[in-house]
């Protein structure tokens, strides 16, 4: 059962509209990184989980990230509140489509849910999480930093804040299940290789803590697969024998 009540989770006051920077905003409605798409990310994800306590962390923040929506949506409503002060090539897809939001991003494209990162297994969807959660707070400071009007930076500083709080969460239950700095996840073990790494970019190389103990530094790797097979390619592509042009002549002057 969904419950919506009418109030704003926080709230949203623009002082200066700006149609232009409306548009700017729908990145957060409609675009890849945007309070949709994680909101449906982590709600989906929630079906996937045994554990009561992460699917219902999972759950509470997936609401919240529809509040967060609908905070976005009122930004872009009262930016969008005297188009007649901008003219049409300054914020085209207002003037087309009409004020307020619209599921588009900053650029025009459609939301499509190939934006959503879920796979069925927890461990993977919390990672997916955190850089879904690192997105966004790239988008919002690069948008607060595009921003003139102090209530519409207050609320989006706000919405900022709740990114690193829920990157944070996710990595407390990935912390819990041992798995926050564990690559291996799934029932699959790894092949011996599991440790080795490739000095594949030479010249001026550096090392760090990614190709040093426990991984075994290659610093010239070979390789050890041999030559491919040759591609068989279709007959009409092979050379035609004598034999067979002669008889496509003979049949051509038949």
């Amino acid at each position: 059962m969904f419950l919506h009540r009418k109030e704003l989770i926080q709230p949203v006051s623009v002082g200066k509209p700006n149609a232009v920077f409306g548009q700017f905003l729908l990145e957060q409605f409609g675009g890849a990184t945007g309070e949709l798409t994680a909101a449906l990310q982590y709600w989906v994800q929630s079906f996937h989980v045994e554990n009561a306590a992460i699917r219902d962390m999972l759950q509470d923040i997936a609401i919240e990230e529809f509040s967060h929506l609908e905070m976005v949506g009122k930004l872009i409503a009262q930016h969008t509140s005297k188009m007649d002060q901008t003219t049409a090539y300054e914020a085209p897809i207002f003037k087309l489509k009409g004020g307020g939001p619209h599921f588009l991003d900053s650029q025009g494209s459609c939301w499509t849910a190939a934006y959503i990162q879920e796979g069925g297994n927890v461990v993977r969807d919390l990672r997916a999480n955190i850089s879904a959660e690192a997105g966004a707070r790239q988008t919002y400071e690069a948008l607060i930093k595009a921003c003139d009007d102090e209530g519409t930076k207050k609320t989006l500083h706000h919405l900022l804040t709740r990114e690193i709080t829920h990157a944070a969460m996710f990595m407390k239950a990935l912390d819990q299940m041992g798995k926050l700095d564990d690559p291996m996840f799934g029932n699959i073990p790894p092949d011996d290789t599991v440790n080795l790494v490739f000095n594949l970019s030479q010249g001026e190389d550096a090392r760090g803590p990614w190709n040093e103990a426990p991984f075994e530094y290659i610093a010239a790797p070979e390789p050890k697969g041999g030559m491919p097979l040759a591609p068989i390619n279709p007959d009409d592509e092979k050379p035609a024998s004598k034999a067979d042009a002669k008889g496509k002549h003979a049949n051509g002057r038949k």
